[in-house]
């Protein structure tokens, strides 16, 4: 409860921190927050006309089926991503002036849910006008987001605690990420991948966040509901044995920067 306490202490360095988080992916843009938008179109654009030929099979709402999946995983990729600098990055303010440690990938993490927020209106344009339409099922939607800032509450606790000691870790997380696109299933379905790499994908679970979010935007179905309270058992899980991992690391940090 430890770490409740200490959040609600310094919950206005917290908002501070969230804030600041925002306001400096957009700093010195012109477009501002517009590429909250702009960001995720583009990507959706390229990865429709490249995998579209090849994986779409004719479906005309294959950018759709694209879209949905696309805008969470970035914000997965992002907040690891930034979390694996938080901690360095913050080096001087560190080793001057004390602060639950545990703000710093918090706000990344939150930063991260309020632009992912933001872009879900782009899922929801193309479902609107695809005539997809919208179903009761939307309702699930934050408890999908609160599993899955969970999970990557767990993560950045690690990465941000560990990249401290280890630093080429930020760069093999680029690699591993960019591997676990193509093990996730974004671009291509479930279903296309024999049986006994599909059992594989299974133990991913972004894949399980991404079936989720297609089932309650595109397929307009209730998602599985015993995959997701898995998944929110070993999130919570993973977030309590990062959260000791990085209070166990913390006390070498200013030494280390």
């Amino acid at each position: 409860m430890n770490i409740f306490q200490k959040i609600y202490q310094y919950r206005e360095l917290l908002k501070t921190n969230v804030k600041k988080e925002i306001r400096g992916r957009y700093k010195n843009s012109i477009l501002g927050v517009m590429w909250s938008f702009l960001n995720p179109l583009l990507q959706l654009a390229v990865y429709a006309v490249i995998f579209g030929a090849l994986l779409a099979g004719g479906d005309p709402t294959y950018h759709i089926y694209i879209c949905v999946a696309l805008i969470p995983w970035t914000y997965f990729t992002t907040a690891i991503t930034q979390s694996a600098f938080t901690i360095i990055g913050n080096g001087d303010i560190i080793k001057k002036v004390y602060f639950p440690r545990e703000i710093l990938p918090i706000s990344v993490v939150t930063s991260g849910a309020v632009n992912f927020v933001i872009s879900t209106i782009i899922i929801l344009a193309f479902v609107l006008f695809a005539g997809l339409g919208i179903t009761k099922y939307i309702v699930l939607y934050p408890v999908i987001l609160l599993i899955q800032y969970v999970l990557l509450l767990g993560i950045s606790f690690i990465v941000s605690s560990i990249t401290v000691y280890f630093r080429d870790l930020e760069h093999i997380i680029g690699v591993v990420l960019m591997a676990a696109f193509y093990g996730t299933p974004i671009v291509y379905k479930l279903e296309q991948l024999p049986a006994n790499l599909q059992v594989v994908m299974q133990l991913n679970p972004m894949t399980h966040l991404i079936n989720a979010y297609r089932d309650i935007f595109y397929y307009q179905q209730m998602p599985n509901l015993k995959a997701l309270g898995l998944l929110a058992i070993i999130s919570i899980v993973l977030t309590i044995v990062g959260y000791f991992i990085f209070k166990k690391l913390q006390k070498g940090f200013a030494e280390e920067l």
